[in-house]
């Protein structure tokens, strides 16, 4: 890997003069003064500054490596400052926000996203997820359609030690549902799920394909059901499954919205902290009547656009309903109001779950262990009483 990457790199610089001009005239003037001394020591010499050149100076060997880097602001840093400047932007303190796959910082009133560098792409997932032109094409789809989202500010390529694509979005205030979701009223999670329904009423639109991902061909390679370890029995049930699956038309999916991907809006919690402090004994006399008028001004927001998919609209709710509300009643009444029934929802996971490319991780979690799922039946069972128990 070491090696491939200072090939690549020898690439990137050539096609990148003006990117990296700078750093590029130094190098050649150093030639043009020191040509003699160059001559003497050689690629010795050269392999030196080669390692000085580099904004982004750690090794990205290999999942772990990335896995640990994409978490340090010190690595980035350089890197971010470089881009700040050439996008015409303010620099600020770095902070780290909670990656995903992907590495994102806050940068003042920013969020920076570094995608996976190209060299990895080939390792991981079948290539899900790690497509820059994915997300690109998912936050401009939210944006264009007023959906709560982070506002798309700029984006664009470094050449550095790594390729490194980058996206420059407007910071979103808010907490993730999972840090946040044990202070929530019953009425805070009615008013969640009606913003989530207005939520894929926009989003869940007809559009192009956009990704090169098809759906049934990456559910039939998931090996993350394999993974996780579900017996022989039900691998090969659900491999008959997939294979005689039949879909609808296809919209576009966020794919991936679970609790950490949905945040509220941090503004109003603190503006019920400071009324609670400010008006305390009208608190105590109009009690939750005041605080429930209030609770229903909340935003909420989605983010990380990175795995969506081209897929009916079903794939997107059977994981909203599973992963994020957990069939619990408050977010189900305030996403459906009060027309569904637990047998319709219990057929909606049957059907997509399945499909779905993270239900695996979700179902060895809510209704495993993985070993003990032996088959549809099995897993039919186990989710009827998972949503008996929420309902």
């Amino acid at each position: 890997m070491h090696g491939r990457a200072g090939k690549n790199c020898e690439g990137f610089y050539a096609l990148n003069i003006a990117e990296r001009g700078h750093v590029k005239e130094a190098n050649l003037s150093f030639f043009h003064q020191n040509i003699c001394a160059f001559r003497k020591e050689g690629f010795a010499r050269l392999k030196g500054m080669e390692s000085t050149m580099y904004l982004f100076t750690e090794y990205i060997n290999n999942w772990d490596d990335w896995h640990d880097i994409k978490k340090s602001t010190s690595a980035f840093a350089p890197l971010i400052a470089y881009i700040m400047q050439k996008e015409n932007l303010p620099l600020a303190k770095v902070e780290n926000l909670t990656p995903g796959t992907n590495a994102v910082f806050k940068v003042g009133g920013y969020a920076i996203k570094f995608f996976v560098p190209p060299e990895l792409h080939d390792t991981t997932h079948n290539g899900y997820g790690k497509d820059f032109n994915i997300e690109l094409f998912g936050i401009k789809w939210a944006n264009d359609r007023g959906v709560p989202s982070p506002k798309l500010i700029t984006n664009g390529i470094v050449a550095d030690k790594y390729l490194f694509r980058y996206m420059i979005m407007e910071y979103v205030h808010g907490i993730a549902l999972d840090k946040i979701e044990d202070r929530l009223s019953y009425e805070d999670k009615v008013t969640i799920g009606q913003h989530m329904r207005n939520i894929t009423d926009k989003l869940n639109l007809p559009c192009e394909n956009f990704t090169p991902i098809d759906i049934m061909a990456f559910a039939i390679c998931n090996d993350g059901w394999k993974e996780e370890g579900f017996p022989e029995s039900f691998l090969a049930e659900l491999s008959a499954y997939l294979k005689n699956f039949r879909m609808g038309q296809k919209v576009y999916c966020h794919g991936d919205l679970h609790e950490g991907n949905v945040l509220v809006s941090e503004s109003v919690k603190e503006a019920n902290l400071s009324f609670f402090h400010q008006n305390i004994f009208a608190f105590r006399k109009e009690g939750f009547a005041r605080l429930e008028g209030m609770e229903s001004n909340m935003n909420v927001s989605i983010i990380d656009f990175a795995d969506a998919m081209y897929a009916p609209a079903e794939y997107e709710l059977v994981y909203i309903v599973s992963s994020l509300f957990g069939f619990e009643k408050p977010y189900m009444e305030g996403y459906f109001g009060q027309d569904y029934a637990v047998d319709d929802i219990l057929e909606l996971c049957m059907t997509w779950l399945p499909v779905h490319a993270w239900s695996h991780g979700l179902l060895a979690e809510t209704i495993g262990p993985a070993q003990e799922i032996t088959s549809f039946a099995v897993m039919r069972e186990r989710l009827r009483d998972w949503i008996n128990r929420a309902f």
